[in-house]
């Protein structure tokens, strides 16, 4: 079976274009209607979604379209999938990524309502699961009584599975910074004890002193030693800082995490040289 083609005005379609926070499922439907829209379209027989159709075929975009109307019945809506999966199981390219395409509009109503959490990037998500449908379409049954079902099941494990490792992740990574945290606090306490005799006025240094030495000294930065203070010693919330920085609360977690083991290798070092 060969890809039916047939000429029409092309279409202009106002899309965003900006490279920058672009989204899979937006990259892949833009190449989906790449090739609805070209100037010889590719195209499925009209029958597969029309009982009566008016011409014999039609572009791939309207017998998606059509594939989601009220009106199509169940019979034709897995007649049109098997059929797709079939030419892309056959053919290859381009209808493995027609087949994937097909899915996009199900698979954003699918993600819209997806519990996420906040620290995991949407783009991330959307690659799960269109990773899943790929690799549902090529090993899927194209015989089966209902395709579709079997491609949406395979991204809905995906992005679940996904999902539950991501908040699994952030449970050790805050477990482990909360522990991490209070040691580097205790540790900065002691050794602002262990300095309270080079202080002229008597009075122990703060936390605060202890960072700014941590800073002199080289052991952490500007920006990492008030990542701590902010959020262990100011009580800020990540998300904030987070925004600020333009960066996700799940780098953040990290990038202190990592700053505070530096943190505390020094104020060791320096309680060992005491």
């Amino acid at each position: 079976m060969h890809p039916h083609h047939t000429s029409r005005p092309t279409v202009r379609r106002t899309t965003c274009t900006r490279s920058a926070g672009r989204s899979p499922l937006r990259a892949l439907e833009e190449s989906f209607l790449a090739l609805a829209t070209a100037a010889q379209p590719l195209t499925l027989p009209a029958h597969l979604v029309c009982e009566e159709p008016e011409q014999p075929v039609l572009p791939v975009d309207q017998i998606r379209t059509r594939l989601a109307h009220a009106a199509t019945s169940p019979t034709l809506r897995q007649l049109t999938w098997c059929e797709v999966v079939r030419r892309a199981q056959r053919l290859g390219d381009p209808w493995d990524l027609v087949a994937v395409g097909m899915t996009v509009p199900v698979l954003r109503r699918m993600l819209a309502r997806l519990a996420c959490p906040a620290h995991v990037e949407r783009a991330e998500v959307e690659q799960e699961a269109l990773a899943a449908v790929t690799s549902a379409v090529s090993t899927v049954d194209a015989g089966t009584a209902d395709v579709a079902r079997e491609l949406f099941a395979a991204a809905d494990r995906a992005v679940n599975r996904l999902v539950y490792a991501a908040r699994r992740r952030i449970e050790q990574e805050t477990h482990q910074a909360v522990h991490l945290g209070r040691l580097t606090q205790s540790t900065a306490r002691t050794a602002c004890r262990a300095a309270s005799p080079e202080v002229g006025s008597g009075e122990a240094e703060d936390e605060y002193a202890v960072l700014v030495r941590a800073v002199s000294a080289g052991a952490v930065g500007v920006a990492e030693a008030q990542l701590i203070a902010r959020t262990r010693l100011d009580g800020e919330p990540m998300q904030r800082l987070a925004d600020e920085r333009g960066v996700s609360v799940r780098q953040l977690y990290r990038h202190r995490a990592a700053a505070e083991q530096q943190l505390a290798s020094y104020l060791r070092h320096q309680m060992r040289g005491q």
